[in-house]
């Protein structure tokens, strides 16, 4: 097996590519952000970095507060547009079509379109370099009916999410197991797969 020494870069691959929005119901913002992710369970914390020159950066810091709008295979192209387009020029919302939500614990429009809406509220900014990380506690987390089956399950996986690598767009593929799959006793596995 040959391999190749590189330099330090970004190379935890895929990543989520999710569309944050920012301001308010008045004046609003996406950005599409790659960097981020879970960082603790209890309390629910997560981070996005963002680069200081961005639009959304401001709007941000000023308010404390932001929603993480997954994203799926039929928002990858206004995934793509809001994390190339500047919204100093115009309104993504009204430019795509897409529909603010109004949250339950944050004055940010969430996407309605979004499978989950996560309402986050920032507790600290560091600088970082190139990006200063947002990390923030999560207030509340709408999630779109369709996707929970007749059990109570959030299904996540019906909505096609997408991920980033590399400069593309990915869709998530198969299911290769469940969480402990790897140490599941036999009459577990059969029961589960019987149901």
């Amino acid at each position: 097996m040959s391999k190749q020494l590189w330099k330090p870069g970004t190379m935890v691959y895929p990543v989520p590519a999710v569309m944050v929005s920012c301001g308010t119901m008045e004046k609003s913002n996406i950005i599409t952000i790659a960097w981020t992710g879970t960082v603790c369970s209890t309390p629910a914390m997560t981070y996005i970095s963002v680069r200081k020159e961005r639009y959304s950066y401001d709007l941000i810091k000023e308010s404390g507060t932001f929603v993480i709008n997954l994203t799926t295979e039929r928002l990858a192209r206004a995934t793509d547009f809001c994390g190339v387009k500047s919204g100093r020029d115009f309104d993504k919302f009204h430019h795509l079509g897409l529909t603010k939500l109004s949250g339950s614990f944050t004055d940010v429009p969430m996407i309605a379109e979004s499978p989950v809406n996560i309402e986050c509220k920032v507790t600290q900014i560091l600088e970082l370099g190139s990006h200063d990380m947002f990390l923030a506690e999560v207030l509340g987390i709408t999630i779109e009916d369709d996707y929970i089956d007749s059990t109570g399950k959030f299904r996540l996986d019906l909505a096609r999410p997408i991920a980033y690598a590399h400069g593309a767009y990915y869709t998530l593929g198969d299911a290769l197991g469940t969480f402990g799959h790897s140490v599941m006793k036999k009459k577990t596995a059969a029961r589960r797969k019987n149901k």
